[in-house]
């Protein structure tokens, strides 16, 4: 049953679903579907409700929304361009010097933020505008 089960979510995410419905929905129709045959009890889709509150009840979770908003925040109020001169100038000699204090600068705010999807994000917001606007190649 895996195998069909992965072919199935396979075929969703080829037809353009996007990732969340394709496994949604893979999980619902074999739920469906392993009742009928016998081999999953209904009993199993009362606790779905539970674990779909669970997870939005999930207080780290909270910290990626925000940590966007917070990289949003000093791209726009310009602290992030002052932080990344400021730690670019240290590495100034050093050629690539602005791309080792993004790493630097992502290493730091990874180290805070302990939600890595934050971090990224965070850092995309706030490093890239900086490195094109000096330079950098975008496909890079």
């Amino acid at each position: 049953m895996a195998p069909i089960m992965f072919g199935a979510l396979v075929l969703f995410l080829l037809l353009g679903y996007p990732v969340a419905f394709a496994l949604a929905a893979n999980g619902l129709i074999f739920g469906l579907v392993g009742i009928e045959l016998g081999l999953f009890r209904p009993d199993f889709l009362q606790a779905l409700p539970e674990r779909v509150y669970g997870t939005m009840n999930n207080e780290v979770l909270l910290a990626v929304p925000f940590f966007t908003f917070m990289g949003l925040i000093l791209e726009r109020s310009g602290m992030a361009e002052d932080l990344l001169d400021t730690i670019g100038q240290v590495f100034g000699s050093i050629r690539g010097g602005l791309a080792y204090a993004v790493i630097f600068v992502g290493a730091l705010l990874a180290a805070t933020t302990g939600v890595v999807a934050a971090s990224v994000i965070s850092m995309g917001l706030i490093s890239l505008p900086i490195m094109l606007r000096y330079g950098y190649d975008r496909r890079v």
